[in-house]
């Protein structure tokens, strides 16, 4: 299972919005994508990330896996996370 880093100078809000001090970006998530990133910054790995989601919400696992992969993808390519 993968496991990920957030970067120590992203500010983030438990309302979901993250900001990047060296750029001045900013980001802003929805409740689910919120409770994601917060687990990812305590340094929560994937299947833990599905279990918690997957019986906290509606959705299936299936669904989530691929919702996952696209949320990690875009934070990946706004440097907000690095896999370990």
């Amino acid at each position: 299972m993968a496991k990920f880093s957030v970067p120590s100078n992203l500010a983030v809000s438990e309302s979901g919005f993250l900001f990047v001090p060296s750029s001045g970006e900013t980001f802003t998530l929805n409740e689910i994508g919120s409770e994601i990133f917060m687990m990812l910054k305590k340094g929560s790995e994937d299947k833990e990330i599905f279990e918690t989601v997957v019986d906290s919400y509606d959705i299936d696992l299936y669904t989530f896996e691929k919702d996952f992969s696209d949320f990690i993808t875009q934070l990946k390519n706004h440097k907000l996370i690095k896999e370990l």
